[in-house]
């Protein structure tokens, strides 16, 4: 029997964790293709990797809803999960419900015919988030299990020195100093504490410090993240090249954003609008260097576009002879659907760099990314030659082992 591995989903009855968990399902019994599985793709499918068929679900919710529930009505609303996909699918979300468990609260926390976990101290809700994702492990017998952030986004923290070091982060939750851990952050160290590797596809802190990356390290495994790259910026960081590489000034770059889902009515939030438009734009700069001018991102809640996220962007830029052009792009895509198979695609990843002894930040996996960890590379294209590198790299020790 092949060895199996767990993905635990941190907001797993979102739209998110939903379309994830319902394609990989649809995946397996044959109903649906793998487009939008990175990899799927011819030069990556060829690494050991988990078979897409072998990924055990469980994860943590605060809402209250059903896997089901949600699925149902995503696809009503978005029209990519139709009923005559899903209806094949009730038995196998409904089972995998039993292996979702109430999250840790966040402040404020809206509940939807239930409640979160009661409020801990930081110390309880970490011993808590291990509990059951080892429970989880053992009751399904799995290889290992891959922690996945999906949750709604927080509001962006101020820095605090305990996030420096380990030791002194450590101190903190000995302490029960519940200022210094947002919840995603308590999930990661929850995770990597506990020696499961943990992936943060939101904007929120998760293990993106510097104490967090060292317990990884010291426990032996491994993280990524942040803030999944799955619209605008994956078109920027695609796109800004081009005026580098020919020497074209920008002057302006000016993106507009739409969105309608639960996540869009997040960033209503002043400090949580911040946290995704800061890991938009610091990328284009990055890209530009000194032929960066003025940008900006704009994002506006729309709630009759639900999980259709839309992006206008406008670039005026000067050439040769101070020749001043501009250029226009809009993006439109169903949130979710872009999201789910590189959820996917970083479970299967991740796994395969634990099982060979991979420790810390996952650097080959930036394409991925908005704002990666353990690079400041950020042209989607060099991006990918990470990986690429990573895969060929990977592949020739698999066949030295076989040989």
């Amino acid at each position: 029997m092949r060895a199996k591995t767990g993905v635990w989903l941190i907001g797993a009855c979102g739209n998110v964790g939903a379309v994830t968990v319902a394609g990989a399902r649809a995946i397996a019994r044959g109903l649906a293709g793998r487009t939008g599985l990175v990899t799927e793709l011819k030069e990556v499918r060829g690494l050991p990797l988990p078979a897409v068929e072998d990924l055990v679900f469980g994860g943590h919710e605060v809402s209250g809803r059903t896997l089901w529930e949600s699925a149902r009505d995503f696809g009503r609303r978005a029209g990519v999960l139709t009923d005559r996909l899903l209806e094949p699918l009730k038995e196998d979300l409904d089972a995998i419900q039993a292996d979702v468990r109430p999250g840790l609260p966040q402040r404020p926390v809206r509940t939807i015919g239930g409640s979160p976990r009661a409020a801990a101290g930081p110390r309880a809700a970490v011993e808590a988030v291990q509990e059951d994702v080892r429970a989880f492990r053992d009751r399904h017998g799995l290889a290992d299990v891959v922690v996945v952030n999906v949750a709604t986004t927080e509001p962006l923290p101020e820095a605090r020195p305990e996030w420096g070091s380990l030791t002194r982060m450590r101190g903190a939750l000995e302490d029960d100093r519940a200022e210094v851990f947002p919840p995603s952050m308590l999930y990661a160290y929850a995770a990597l504490d506990a020696g499961f590797p943990y992936v943060n596809f939101t904007p929120s802190t998760g293990s993106s410090v510097p104490a967090l990356d060292e317990l990884a390290r010291a426990r032996g495994t491994v993280h990524a993240g942040r803030d999944g790259k799955t619209g605008e910026t994956l078109v920027k960081t695609t796109l800004a090249p081009l005026f580098a590489f020919r020497n074209l000034k920008v002057l302006a770059w000016e993106g507009y954003n739409m969105l309608g889902n639960p996540d869009g009515e997040a960033l209503r939030e002043p400090r949580t609008r911040e946290s995704k438009a800061v890991s938009k734009d610091r990328s284009l700069r990055a890209i530009l260097g000194e032929q960066a001018g003025h940008s900006s991102v704009h994002i506006d809640f729309v709630p009759s576009l639900d999980d259709w996220k839309v992006a206008f962007d406008y670039i005026h830029f000067e050439g040769f002879l101070g020749a001043r052009m501009a250029m226009q792009f809009t993006w439109q895509g169903c949130d979710s659907a872009l999201a789910a198979p590189l959820v996917l695609d970083l479970a299967r990843l991740s796994a395969l760099a634990h099982a060979r002894r991979e420790k810390g930040a996952l650097d080959f996996l930036a394409c991925v990314f908005k704002d990666p960890y353990g690079v400041d590379v950020h042209s989607f294209t060099e991006q990918f030659d990470l990986l690429r590198a990573w895969v060929t790299r990977t592949t020739k020790e698999s066949q030295a082992r076989s040989a």
